[in-house]
């Protein structure tokens, strides 16, 4: 079944369970993470109040978008010293190539797991140039 735009607008919940409209058509008062993340709030441990539903083609399932009550939301909690260098330690493992050892200077990618170095040392027959 294919869902149309017009398929996406239930405010009373009846269809999917909870309030769902259109998308970019949410009511005042809803927010996504995102949204209440660049208000300075945060969920707060409330479920989801309702979705924003943008259909899509090819047999693919809507998009949805899960929407938290502004007046509910809550401050985000401030960053303490022990979290900041908790994180400048996380940041610096992700830097860390297991193959040399040395901090990378940036993110290691993913798909290679080591520096680029590492992963393509020179004089390798693939023509790749470290």
């Amino acid at each position: 079944m294919r869902l149309t735009r017009a398929d996406c607008f239930d405010p009373t919940g009846e269809r999917f369970g909870i309030p769902t409209f259109p998308w970019r058509c949410a009511p005042d008062g809803y927010a996504t993470r995102r949204q209440l993340r660049a208000a300075g709030l945060r969920p707060g441990g409330q479920p989801v109040a309702a979705q924003c539903l943008r259909p899509r083609r090819r047999g693919r399932g809507p998009l949805v978008a899960y929407l938290y009550r502004v007046d509910r939301a809550m401050p985000v909690r401030p960053m303490t010293p022990g979290r900041r260098v908790a994180l400048a330690k996380a940041n610096a493992a992700r830097r860390l190539c297991p193959g040399c050892g040395r901090d990378a200077g940036y993110v290691l990618p993913a798909a290679l797991g080591t520096c680029v170095p590492c992963a393509y040392p020179e004089g390798t027959s693939d023509g790749i140039a470290a």
